[in-house]
């Protein structure tokens, strides 16, 4: 039995009446019946709807007292038809404005099909809302994928947060849902409503694409200005990028957490043009080349640092505007300082109004909690099997390097991506196709996330914060590695700290823990990182993890920094480190600045700031930081006196010794072998005066004598400091 027209509207009207509506423009909108144009209009809270025919506005019939008006007519009125509405009130207001459903879908197919394809990097211009122009009317298009609800609707201040009024137009087996509404402004609150087609279930969700949200706790979007206001000043930094060596040259990283380097007075955070202003003269001073950013996509809990994201093409309101951001972004790259951001692709939250369950499915993660669930963390794991998955999370990417110009990403917790058994128990995880415990979808997301940045983005870095053996981390796609451009060395760190707490009494049987990185440290393109991962949890500051008493850590704390800027390797410390920050780290707390008023702790920052130098400014410390050609040992083996000596050098022969006593007991007359003859000074020394230390050391020319020692033919004579660092350098 077929139903009759006045049937099938009445069915669509009670539907858009219950906010069941799954088609509105097959109810609201222009219609045609035989010789007559029907136009439906639905306004809630309207006390009279006319429309404009013509030059004149002619009253609608009021359908129903809910708000749904109805006009009928030979004639079709000039689309998009203008509305004037008198709302009831004790005061009565009448305003114009265009009917949404007046107005034609604009997505292209081309762009839903790469979208379902999993090939759309540019998906934050599809997706989210969009001040556009439709049929020459100004406007918001608002756009998102919900492939399982019966009805999703636009919803905010504009629409009394009414899920009926603004129901979306659904792009069919694309999942994708569309409206356009009229002269909606910039900064205007919204979400989407959503009704789940099998259990009716109704979310309040904000955009998943959106580029501004509310301040935290608050969680909706914010409709965007039409274009971005910055106007770049970074042509030439972005150009040199382009052409950087950076396999060969210094990179050298300040990890910074934005809202607790430094605060006001009264506890508020510095905006990013106050951190323009602040931390990129300080970052000039101390001679990092970047700065690598905790996560500033938008985040509701600051305690979890940034790293359990619900915006990801979104900068973080607590710290000012997208536009604020760039203008720090600019800044630093006019100071010729790279800014690299962490990035979260592996997990996000719970929480019910980001992307958890988003169409009331698990849209975004596994529905099996043995593959979508992090115990560890709480978190929900992307399915990165699912090609609208993979177009939202490499658009992302693509988002932060073109939108913001960034240097590069530091890809979070990628061990976790890699094995499907990460932190899971027997039973807790499910093994792929081929029954083994590695992810093959994060491993083909990862390819392609790098493949992607190196092919859009000439120049930029991506960074594996990747802590087991898996080979090729950093080696080409094509070569079958996973095509990151360096990769945290996880070994040496944990190596390193642990060798260092040790009782210097007892570092003679420990020795190897300095000695087995050079087994593999030109399997891949390593950053050495002293991160913000070593100072929280109980784990103590890095002072607080030396041996020894108040001048021993210190001297330790000097010792450490002076190998890890000249073993091979680029280099990243967290912010604090290189003033002997005695705390570990607190998100709520700014560091202890105050500290510098210790000659101890300004004795830490000098020498840090003058071992950066000697790093950005002497090839030898950087030029061959990922091959074997750039370290030799001059003597590994000295365990009983706990000293370790090698060189560097760089491409053209050019080189210096390094020497560290890890012992407190100064070895005067200590002879070393050296790779040339000659007169060497002291160019470094990690126990001068300036820094704290006890100032002994050698002064003035060092002349090498014709006499073998540890495999050369010349050698030197020289005092080793206590828990000290020299560096050597042959002079013309």
């Amino acid at each position: 039995m077929t139903v009759s027209h006045k049937n099938k509207n009445s069915i669509l009207q009670q539907s858009l009446l219950s906010a069941r509506l799954h088609d509105p423009f097959g109810y609201l909108g222009l219609h045609q019946d035989k010789k007559l144009a029907y136009i439906r209009v639905f306004r809630p809270g309207a006390k009279q709807v006319s429309i404009k025919i013509k030059d004149d506005f002619v009253p609608m019939r009021c359908v129903h007292h809910d708000g749904i008006f109805e006009w009928n007519g030979e004639a079709n009125p000039e689309v998009p038809y203008r509305l004037r509405i008198e709302v009831m009130a004790e005061k009565p207001i009448i305003f114009e404005s265009y009917d949404a459903y007046a107005f034609p879908l604009n997505i292209s197919n081309h762009d839903l099909y790469l979208f379902n394809e999993g090939r759309l990097w540019q998906a934050y211009r599809m997706l989210g809302a969009h001040a556009v122009q439709n049929s020459g009317i100004d406007g918001m298009r608002f756009s998102v994928w919900a492939p399982n609800a019966e009805r999703v609707s636009v919803v905010g201040d504009f629409n009394q947060w009414d899920g009926r009024v603004n129901p979306m137009k659904v792009h069919h087996a694309s999942g994708v849902w569309e409206l356009f509404i009229p002269d909606l402004q910039p900064g205007v609150l919204y979400k989407y409503e959503i009704r789940n087609r099998n259990t009716g279930e109704i979310l309040l969700k904000t955009d998943p694409y959106a580029n501004r949200y509310e301040l935290r706790p608050n969680t909706a979007a914010v409709t965007p200005e039409p274009s971005v206001q910055h106007h770049w000043h970074d042509a030439v930094w972005m150009q040199e990028r382009a052409q950087r060596d950076w396999l060969h040259a210094p990179m050298n990283i300040l990890e910074v957490h934005a809202g607790s380097w430094k605060r006001h007075l009264d506890g508020r955070f510095y905006t990013y043009r106050e951190l323009a202003e602040h931390l990129i003269a300080y970052v000039q001073e101390m001679g990092y080349t970047h700065i690598e950013l905790m996560p500033i996509s938008e985040h509701p809990l600051d305690e979890s640092w940034g790293y359990q994201t619900t915006g990801y093409f979104a900068v973080t309101s607590r710290y000012g505007s997208p536009d604020d951001f760039r203008f720090f972004v600019d800044a630093c790259h006019q100071a010729n300082i790279g800014v690299i951001l962490d990035w979260v692709p592996a997990h996000f939250p719970q929480d019910a109004f980001a992307l958890a369950r988003f169409d009331g499915t698990p849209l975004y993660e596994h529905e099996d909690p043995r593959l979508g669930y992090h115990h560890d963390w709480g978190t929900y794991i992307f399915n990165f099997g699912r090609n609208e998955v993979k177009s939202f999370l490499l658009s992302s990417a693509h988002y932060w390097l073109s939108e913001f110009h960034l240097d590069g990403l530091r890809v979070d917790a990628v061990a976790s991506m890699l094995y499907l058994d990460y932190s899971r128990k027997e039973g807790e995880w499910l093994p792929n196709q081929h029954g083994g415990r590695e992810n093959l979808e994060a491993i083909h997301f990862l390819r392609d996330l790098n493949i992607m940045v190196h092919a859009e983005f000439p120049g930029a870095l991506t960074l594996a914060e990747e802590s087991t053996a898996w080979p090729g981390v950093s080696r080409p796609t094509y070569l079958g590695g996973l095509g990151f451009s360096m990769k945290w060395n996880m070994g040496w760190m944990h190596d390193t700290l642990f060798y260092m707490q040790q009782d210097p009494i007892y570092r003679r049987y420990h020795q190897n823990q300095l000695t087995f990185s050079q087994l593999y440290a030109y399997s891949e393109n390593f950053i050495l990182p002293f991160s913000h991962d070593e100072v929280v949890h109980g784990k103590g500051s890095l002072y607080n993890k030396m041996a020894g008493d108040t001048w021993q850590k210190f001297a330790n704390l000097r010792l450490l920094f002076a190998y890890q800027m000249t073993c091979p390797g680029k280099k990243l410390n967290f912010m604090g480190n290189e003033f002997g920050q005695t705390h570990e780290w607190r998100v709520s707390h700014e560091l202890d600045w105050y500290l510098l008023e210790n000659p101890f702790h300004a004795g830490v920052q000098m020498a840090m700031r003058d071992l950066n130098r000697h790093y950005h400014t002497i090839p030898a410390l950087h030029q061959l930081d990922f091959s074997s050609e750039g370290f030799y040992w001059v003597d590994c083996q000295d365990a009983d006196h706990s000293i370790i000596s090698y060189v560097r050098q760089d491409r053209s022969g050019g080189f210096v010794v390094v020497v560290l006593n890890f012992t407190p007991v100064p070895r005067a007359g200590y002879r070393l072998g050296v790779p040339a003859p000659g007169n060497y000074r002291e160019i470094f020394n990690s126990d001068s005066m300036y820094y704290g230390g006890s100032n002994q050391g050698n002064i003035g020319s060092i002349s090498s004598a014709a006499q073998s020692c540890m495999g050369f033919p010349d050698s030197v004579i020289i005092t080793l400091p206590p828990l000290a660092a020299i560096i050597l350098e042959l002079q013309p």
